[in-house]
């Protein structure tokens, strides 16, 4: 049987800042199996009981992956002269033949801007604080879609 499971969270970096973390009562639901959640962590959490708190910590490999060379680009200045916030650390988002990709602005020189479109928590180590809030038998309905309906498995598609 898969379950679904959900969790109240806090992420920190290395440096102990928070940079993410579940709304309040409105913890994080996911389907076992389903890769919706970074799959050490889901291998950390799928023993815990309701009411478990644990803290998990993961290496940049183990989380988003080390910052990689290749997902650098130079693109030429005037390309993106229409655009209004053009800052390092601005987010742009660019339209690829695959889909839309989040790039961060990494530098800018005299004729040339540097995207970098890593995943913004690349290269970092993550410390999760969790704490088990619900476990549940997933719906056939879940299980087909790949995917949790809510908390209690009756929110459905509208």
């Amino acid at each position: 049987m898969k379950r679904v499971l959900a969790f109240n969270y806090v992420l920190k970096g290395p440096d102990g800042k928070v940079l993410d973390a579940s709304e309040k009562g409105q913890p994080l639901p996911f389907l076992e199996g389903a890769g919706q959640i970074l799959p050490k962590l889901e291998e950390a959490v799928k023993d815990m009981k309701e009411g478990d708190k644990k803290v998990v910590k993961l290496s940049a490999a183990d989380g988003y992956g080390e910052v990689r060379d290749n997902m650098f680009m130079d693109v030429p200045k005037e390309e993106l002269a229409h655009l209004p916030q053009l800052e390092v650390g601005a987010h742009l988002r660019l339209e690829l033949g695959e889909g839309a990709h989040i790039v961060r602005v990494s530098k800018i020189t005299d004729t040339h801007v540097t995207l970098d479109g890593n995943h913004p928590l690349a290269g970092q180590a993550l410390e999760f604080d969790i704490e088990m809030m619900l476990i549940r038998e997933a719906t056939t309905e879940e299980v087909l879609h790949g995917h949790p309906h809510g908390l209690h498995g009756n929110s459905g598609h509208h």
